[in-house]
């Protein structure tokens, strides 16, 4: 082995070397940009990017809060925001331009690009929506909703990064947008670290949207958004989809569902990892997996949740919307060591524009995998899964026969949420239209008398139970199964007071319906 002097030697060489290759870095205020939050910095910053693309340079944004509309992020470059900079976006929806939406960084078929640094891209969503809503109203804009919520593509995001490759997002925090925060669409190796969401401002505000890419990393990112959390989607069936996706150590808050995907749903969803996730205060689901436009998921592993104040634990939903063609499918899903308290109160009830309510009575909804007539959902693993409802249902406000079971719509155009079905007859889990659904170390916990069954299956061949524990008797059978095939219990006990574990309830032509 060399001496330590020689290995010193090299080593200085090495970092001399790599040092006289950096980046070079380039300021907007050398390109005339001000920072001082109120003059408009577009063009500055613009030429600063465009001369960092023709050296794979930097542009820095530091001391300072610069005032901007759209800026075209190029190939090579990386946008550093440092910790006392604020990139602003201006509150006129005149300073930005459309590509397939707006945004206020932009970029399209780029590669090798970068936004990163500890400092603050504020969208300034609520003065901008303002302005955008102002236009609606005078009719220079044409909007199809017309609402006081004007739609998605009218309202400028923070980030569209289109058709890219190697694409990097760190440090940098993401606040305020008048739509949805973050959309990444067709690209290929996405890196997300660190990234923080604080947007609450308006609607619409998805804190971060992954679109038909493939091999993307998103982890330690903290998320607070007024709609989904971390949402998966795809919308165009010759993409793929999105495939290889690594979500994990990430902290999140949503007034819709926390950790989703597919309510754009053409392509497919195959090896999606998610792990070690933290959610809190979330309207609807935890983990909402959706296909309900034709897409086929397939090989999805989710461990290690721990959500609390959360309106509901798991949604796992087919549907078919897309009338022009197939349903979906979803198989080969593992949901594991997850920990979920749903309580009785409004989960977002702190938020400034909470999720929309549901206007029929209804009791506490339960968790659901639910597929459709002839298409099942299948091989669902649940394991080391503790549900803590509030419990409380009540016939007074909303019920579901067990022998009414065929009434529950099947919805199957429907867009996809926990609500979607209304009222159902289980506060724990329901089950209808699978295959092969297995569960094991599950505990299901019901902290206020429940009148409705803990789980009920309908349409389902082959379950699994094991060492399933269940705290808490209704009125109604424990475990209510209909047009079930094949059910093994083992390591399974009924709860004190309880007359029965499971208890058939498939009417027969000899018995009528009461």
């Amino acid at each position: 082995m060399p001496p330590p002097r020689i290995l010193a030697f090299a080593l200085a060489l090495l970092l001399g070397a790599l040092a006289s290759r950096a980046a070079p870095l380039f300021n907007p205020r050398d390109f005339g940009a001000v920072g001082d939050g109120k003059t408009k910095d577009t063009e500055a910053i613009q030429r600063a990017i465009d001369a960092a693309s023709k050296a794979a340079g930097t542009v820095i944004l530091d001391h300072g809060v610069f005032l901007s509309g759209t800026l075209l992020l190029k190939s090579g470059v990386t946008l550093r925001i440092e910790k006392n900079a604020t990139l602003l976006g201006s509150p006129e929806h005149a300073d930005y331009r459309k590509n397939r939406w707006m945004a206020l960084i932009e970029a399209k078929d780029q590669h090798n690009i970068a936004i990163t640094g500890s400092g603050v891209i504020d969208g300034q969503g609520e003065a901008l929506a303002a302005d955008v809503l102002r236009l609606v109203n005078e009719k220079k804009i044409a909007d199809p909703l017309a609402s006081n919520r004007p739609a998605e593509p009218n309202r400028p995001q923070l980030i569209e990064i289109v058709n890219c490759a190697d694409v990097s997002v760190q440090g940098v925090t993401l606040k305020n947008s008048s739509c949805w925060v973050q959309t990444y669409i067709r690209c290929e190796r996405l890196t997300l670290d660190h990234v923080t969401v604080r947007s609450t401002s308006y609607w619409n505000n998805d804190g971060l949207d992954i679109v038909d890419c493939h091999h993307a990393t998103v982890t330690h990112c903290d998320i607070d958004s007024a709609d989904d959390g971390i949402c998966l989607k795809s919308g165009d069936s010759k993409q793929g989809g999105c495939e290889d996706i690594l979500v994990e150590d990430c902290a999140i808050r949503s007034s819709a569902s926390a950790f989703k995907f597919g309510t754009s749903s053409r392509g497919g969803f195959r090896r999606i990892t998610a792990r070690r996730l933290r959610i809190h205060d979330t309207f609807r689901a935890a983990i909402a997996l959706e296909s309900v436009d034709g897409a086929a998921i397939d090989g999805v592993e989710i461990s290690d949740v721990r959500a609390t104040n959360t309106g509901g634990a798991i949604f796992i939903r087919l549907g078919h919307r897309n009338k022009d063609g197939e349903p979906g499918s979803i198989r080969n899903v593992r949901i594991s060591d997850v920990t979920v308290d749903v309580p009785a109160t409004a989960p977002d009830a702190n938020y400034p524009h909470p999720g929309p309510p549901v206007r029929a009575p209804h009791n506490l909804f339960p968790s659901s995998i639910t597929g459709l007539p002839g298409h099942p959902i299948g091989n669902i693993s649940l394991k080391n899964i503790t549900i803590t409802f509030a419990g409380g249902g009540s016939r007074d406000v909303a019920e579901v026969p067990l022998d009414r079971l065929a009434g529950i719509p099947e919805q199957a155009d429907r867009y996809p949420e926990f609500s979607m079905f209304g009222e159902l007859p289980a506060w724990g889990l329901y089950v209808r239209h699978a295959q092969d659904v297995t569960m094991e170390n599950v505990v299901l916990r019901a902290t206020n008398h429940d009148f409705r069954s803990a789980m009920v299956f309908d349409d389902v061949q082959a379950v699994a139970l094991h060492s399933v524990h269940i705290e808490g008797v209704g009125d109604n059978p424990i475990i209510a199964t209909k047009d079930v095939h094949g059910i093994t219990v083992l390591k399974t006990e009924a709860p004190a007071g309880a007359r029965e574990l499971v208890s058939d309830v498939t009417p027969h032509p000899s018995t009528p319906l009461k």
